[in-house]
């Protein structure tokens, strides 16, 4: 086993917009553009309908809509010393206890990284992620056209590293927590290149794969409890050799079926590795209720998204377009795109 490594890199700016119908093949060609700061001004946003139940928007192609049927892709199936994982009813965590750990983040600095923070409630990117959330909530509500299992665990992935979802992940947390009746739990997911540590200041904290490993015995020790209200955070822990495997293990099956099922007004964001360059996000997504795929505008390749799409056999899978220009808010950022895959 390898020794604690927390390593991360920076993510860009988001900058959402609604393709027409969430086609693919109607995506703008625009030029990729780098990091732009949120304006923190009340200029108004750009006011593009959307559908009340956007669980009906659908990705097409043209006017054949692409209807890609559960695969009969197992991954899963791999050869794991169980030795290696945490025995599977380990995971324990009391309500009467009081979190292990609670935390102060910087939010001058996060709001210097680009990200939403308490007290810029009206800007472009926090409109933006309201539109985002919202479908995404009514499913977890159980009011949504859509019924999975887990609802309240949300995955977010790409399919190649750069496109933004880890900045799309922690965006739509904090954006989540700033509901009323909303508790937040951020997972970083990511545990070959985490990044979530350096952005919340909490390297050498112990975190998801210690807990898988059994180094860990208590959930709530990995818990971290922010001064952002009803906004917590599990880095990703040490880094490890079988990250594939671990991640497969009953020990992961358990963890989330625990964290699904005993907090249900909880909602769970998963940020995950990319789906095509390693086999980790494959393996997890069968455990989540919803799943977000990052897109970059002018960057990921049609065949690359239909891949990724292919990969996933989830009920609800949601496509955000990112990094594209186009808003004429004056802010740098327009609407995310959706396509729902059913």
């Amino acid at each position: 086993m390898s020794s604690p490594d927390k390593r991360t890199d920076k993510k860009k700016a988001a900058k959402p917009v609604k393709p027409a119908g969430g086609n693919l093949n109607e995506i703008p060609e625009v030029e990729a553009e780098g990091p732009a700061s949120a304006s923190s001004d009340d200029r108004d946003a750009v006011d593009i309908p959307a559908h009340e139940d956007s669980s009906e928007y659908q990705l097409g192609s043209q006017n054949t809509y692409v209807n890609i049927d559960k695969l009969d892709i197992d991954l899963t199936d791999i050869s794991v010393d169980r030795e290696l994982f945490a025995d599977s009813g380990v995971f324990s965590i009391d309500p009467l206890k009081p979190f292990s750990h609670q935390i102060s983040l910087d939010i001058d600095d996060l709001h210097r990284q680009g990200f939403i923070t308490p007290g810029k409630t009206n800007t472009p990117l926090t409109n933006s992620f309201r539109m985002i959330k919202r479908p995404l909530l009514n499913i977890a509500r159980g009011k949504g056209s859509a019924s999975p299992g887990n609802p309240n665990v949300i995955m977010i992935t790409s399919s190649v590293s750069g496109e933004g979802k880890s900045y799309t992940a922690i965006n739509l947390a904090i954006s989540i927590a700033m509901e009323r009746d909303k508790h937040v739990l951020l997972i970083d997911a990511d545990v070959v290149k985490p990044t979530h540590h350096q952005i919340f200041g909490l390297a050498d904290r112990d975190g998801l794969t210690d807990l898988l490993l059994g180094r860990v015995r208590d959930m709530s020790d990995v818990i971290f409890k922010t001064n952002i209200p009803s906004f917590s955070v599990m880095v990703a822990g040490s880094i490890v050799d079988h990250a594939t495997e671990l991640l497969a293990s009953q020990a992961m099956e358990d963890f989330i079926e625990e964290i699904a099922g005993r907090y249900p007004d909880r909602i769970i964001i998963v940020d995950s590795p990319p789906l095509l360059m390693t086999t980790e996000a494959s393996v997890l997504a069968p455990h989540m209720g919803q799943v977000i795929l990052v897109v970059e505008a002018e960057k990921t390749l049609r065949h690359q998204v239909e891949m990724s799409l292919g990969l996933l056999s989830n009920e609800v899978t949601f496509l955000v377009l990112n990094k594209m220009r186009g808003a004429d808010d004056g802010g740098g950022y327009g609407y995310y795109g959706y396509g729902q895959k059913n």
